[in-house]
Order: C-alpha cells, then structure tokens, then sequence
C-alpha cells in the first residue's frame, strides 16, 4: 500500500522546509507519496483557500498543516476544512502554548499537534532582515532542529501515523501525535557523550529564547534606534544556537557515536551508531 501524505504549508516556518523532506530523505522510499501545496509567503484568505482545494482534490489520507501561530483564523479554517472532507490532520507550528484558552481547544481537539517550540520568529523588520539575513537565520534554526533530535522527533511521530494507514486504519480510527517539543523531548536518546546533551539542550533553550526577543523587536519597541540593536541580538542568539549543536556533533563523531536512522524502502526505520557500519 502507497500512503498518500499531504503538506499544507501556510507561511513559512523552518519545520515546514523540511516536513515532507525528512519522511523520504533519499526519495527513493516506496510505501508512500507526498504532495505539498503552499501559500507562499503569505497567509491570506484567498491563498489558504487556494492550498486547502488542492489538497482535498488530491486527496490524501492524511495531511499536515504547518504554519507560524497555528491558532490564527487561517491555519484554523485550512484544518477545519480538511477535517470537514473526511482527511485527518497534525498541526505541526511554532510555540502557541502560552495562548491558554486556544492551545486548550487544540489540545482537546481531534487534531493531532506537533508544537515546536524552538521554532522561533525571525526579526523581521525592514532596516535589517533582507534575504540573505532571511536564509541565514533559517539555515541555523533548521541546524538547530535536526541537530538537537528535534526534527528526528517530529518525523518518527509522522512515520508512526504512516504506518497505521499501512496497517488498515484511516479516518478517525487513526492516532494522531500529540507533542509539544521541549528541549528534554528533543534531546531525548540523540547522545552518548553528556557534554553532547548538555550543547544540544542549550542550544534548543537558546533558539526557544529567540522568540520572545524578537517579539519585543518587532511587535513592542517602536524606535527603529532600540529595535534593530534587539532583533540583530536575537539573530546573534541563533547563530550560537547553530554553534553550540555543531560542537556537540563533532563531539558524538569523536566518540564515532553519531545516531543515523535512515529509512529503507518500505519505510522501516533502520539505525546504526558506528560510521563503517551497516544501518540495522
């Protein structure tokens, strides 16, 4: 069986570059197929109709949403509307669980989740993000989610919902994820060295850090004076994420102790620690 496995990116967050990348990293995996339909930059109502019409005409039997603030209006009405057609949805987005009253209705939803928190907002404003800056600051916040286990997490959860299709459920009988991606639950069976750990985990409180910086840059200082000095630290912060993970690997390859969990053709997850190795 063929799982068909949707991706619904509505803006941009650094999880929705790689979603549908990490459930087939070679593309030569052969029990399922991916389809993603995007926004673009932008999340306006028009654009998200647009991704939701495609994904039901393709009809996947499953699909991921992914956004920044998956609590908005828009990333709302898309798995709504999903859901409404009879596809099962996770919503995989930035840290909303501060906002009480909306991560409770997610939380006692029939929506899977998948909350990074660690996927922070970028410093986005004009006198200082221009598109190199954009790319860069992805480019270390992606390091920092594949390097700390973050990412690794956020894909064995997908490939657990890909099974169950493969073992005959669909619909509502299905399991959806419910996680919200600490540091400890990204860090989680990733190292053997304990420094290794310990960077890593600093490095995912570093980049969860980020986002609260850059709100005050962007949403709560109105001299372009103040602000600009705040967001170039919150990139600063990132970029020593970035650093702190690359450490912690070089320390695993030292130890000739870094985790590969590839997939073989028929999805199963295969692992080997040893470089000159076989993965089993």
């Amino acid at each position: 069986m063929v799982v068909k496995v949707g991706i619904a990116k509505l803006g941009n967050i650094a999880s929705g570059v790689m979603a549908e990348l990490l459930l087939d990293e070679r593309a030569d995996r052969e029990d399922m197929e991916s389809f993603m339909a995007t926004s673009g930059t932008k999340m306006q109502t028009e654009d998200i109709e647009r991704v939701v019409s495609n994904m039901k005409a393709w009809g996947p039997d499953f699909c991921i949403v992914v956004s920044p603030n998956g609590i908005l209006p828009g990333p709302t009405s898309a798995r709504e509307d999903l859901a409404k057609a009879g596809i099962p949805v996770v919503v995989i987005t930035d840290d909303i669980t501060s906002k009480k009253d909306k991560f409770d209705e997610l939380k006692a939803s029939n929506f899977g989740y998948i909350i990074m928190k660690a996927d922070s907002m970028i410093g986005a404003r004009r006198e200082f993000l221009d598109p190199v800056e954009m790319a860069d600051f992805n480019g270390n916040l992606i390091k920092v989610l594949a390097l700390t286990g973050a990412f690794t997490k956020l894909q064995v959860a997908l490939d657990e919902v890909i099974d169950q299709v493969k073992a005959g459920k669909k619909g509502a009988d299905l399991v959806l994820p419910k996680i919200v991606m600490t540091a400890d639950k990204a860090v989680d069976g990733e190292f053997v060295n304990p420094y290794s750990l310990a960077k890593a985990r600093a490095a995912y409180e570093i980049a969860q850090g980020v986002a609260a910086v850059t709100v005050k840059g962007c949403f709560m200082t109105k001299e372009w004076e103040k602000y600009i000095p705040i967001i170039t630290s919150a990139h600063e912060m990132m970029r020593h994420a970035a650093l702190l993970c690359e450490e912690a690997r070089e320390l695993e390859k030292a130890g000739d102790s870094v985790l590969r969990k590839p997939h073989k053709k028929d999805g199963v997850l295969v692992s080997k620690t040893k470089l000159i190795s076989k993965p089993e």
